[in-house]
């Protein structure tokens, strides 16, 4: 793998639906077991996501995703976004794709105005954890969350002034 530098972060689009799908399924294979809503989330991810006024983030390099996450947009109240559905490819993990790709989302967030960006995860994670901690996340109790494997959630608080 090159350096990171030369890893690109886009937004949506479609010809990398198949790679947010398949490394999503792969890291959530490899820790849990994957859930309807995943597959719904995953299968249908331009209605579930995109047209609700979210957005997907790839990690490419030489048109090959290395990792992928995206901002669903809240309906509720609590915050604005939920930054889910990351993964990085097992060869690309430990190399900074994931931060890239956090760095990325919350910057975009900032820029649609969002105070609040909500997560779920869990804490046997630890490497993913500590970026969340790492970007100003922190731990968070009180939503009801739609999945089995979830035992943490954090919030990240933006400051709009910087």
């Amino acid at each position: 793998m090159k350096n990171k530098d030369q890893i690109e972060i886009v937004t949506y689009n479609p010809k990398y639906q198949k790679s947010f799908k398949d490394l999503n399924i792969e890291w959530i294979s490899n820790y849990f077991e994957v859930e309807p809503n995943d597959v719904k989330a995953l299968d249908h991810a331009e209605d579930y996501i995109i047209n609700k006024g979210g957005e997907i983030f790839s990690a490419v390099l030489n048109d090959e995703v290395l990792g992928v996450c995206a901002l669903i947009k809240s309906g509720g109240k609590d915050f604005d976004y939920e930054l889910a559905k990351m993964a990085v490819s097992p060869k690309a993990q430990g190399k900074g794709v994931g931060n890239l790709l956090a760095e990325s989302a919350i910057k975009w967030a900032k820029e649609k105005g969002a105070s609040k960006i909500y997560l779920e995860s869990n804490t046997k994670l630890q490497p993913a954890i500590k970026l969340y901690e790492k970007l100003g996340f922190k731990e968070i109790t009180g939503i009801s969350s739609t999945y089995n494997r979830v035992d943490i959630q954090m919030m990240l608080t933006i400051n709009l002034e910087s």
